[in-house]
């Protein structure tokens, strides 16, 4: 079997948060790096504009230091994997696009893909989500309410059932000191498979993203900063 993310311990897709400042006409404004001065904005974006935000194999490459990642699976859908998880109130924070999580938040429409080498013994395994919802006030309210349950996660193990496979997963104490929320998770008796998850928001735009491999760090922390940023190319 592929080594995967703690939503991904099969062969199956799932499926288918920086809080920033409201802009009425332009959109959200997005900090520079390192707290310096505003340098660009996040336009009311559709969901003609949610393809590309997603990065391209190539990106996603330089942000694993890797080489053979690519596209292994997508969709535009939510999924619904809550019957495999010990612990339903913490589906958020170990699955990515989940229709139990997302539901009644008001999103209207998402692009998901999971990115990985193509072989059973693959080194990393990413998933970018990109959600978009009606406004901005609504997306920052997806990203709040999240901030809750990762924080009540932290610090738990959770079982995951799919299919034939078991596995169980140690969630870590979630970051929210930044724009970014990012939450890490390492699987039990599994040579150090670990990964990062991150989430955020801007303008109308939530964005999520896994990160995995034998030595991550803040990959998916990088993943959703550069989505936001294909964000504000508009």
């Amino acid at each position: 079997m592929s080594r995967c993310a703690p939503v991904l311990c099969t062969a199956v897709l799932l499926g288918a948060l920086l809080t920033g400042c409201v802009s009425t006409v332009n959109g959200t404004a997005l900090p520079a790096q390192g707290g310096g001065p505003v340098t660009t904005t996040v336009p009311t974006l559709a969901e003609a504009d949610l393809d590309r935000i997603l990065l391209s194999a190539g990106e996603v490459n330089g942000v694993m230091d890797a080489t053979g990642i690519r596209v292994t699976a997508s969709a535009q859908s939510m999924s619904d994997n809550s019957d495999g998880v010990s612990d339903v109130d913490c589906l958020g924070a170990i699955y990515g696009a989940e229709e139990l999580v997302y539901d009644s938040s008001g999103w209207t429409a998402v692009r998901d893909e999971v990115l990985q080498e193509p072989t059973t013994d693959n080194a990393h395994w990413v998933e970018q989500i990109a959600v978009l919802y009606p406004s901005a006030a609504q997306a920052e309210k997806f990203v709040d309410q999240s901030k809750t349950t990762w924080q009540k996660c932290g610090g738990t193990s959770i079982d995951i059932d799919n299919s034939d496979v078991h596995s169980t997963w140690k969630i870590d104490k979630a970051d929210v000191s930044g724009d970014i929320l990012t939450q890490g998770s390492n699987q039990r008796n599994a040579g150090g498979w670990g990964c990062q998850h991150a989430l955020t928001s801007a303008s109308n735009l939530v964005v999520e993203a896994w990160a995995c491999s034998n030595s991550i760090s803040d990959e998916a922390k990088t993943l959703a900063s550069e989505m936001l940023t294909n964000a504000a190319k508009k």
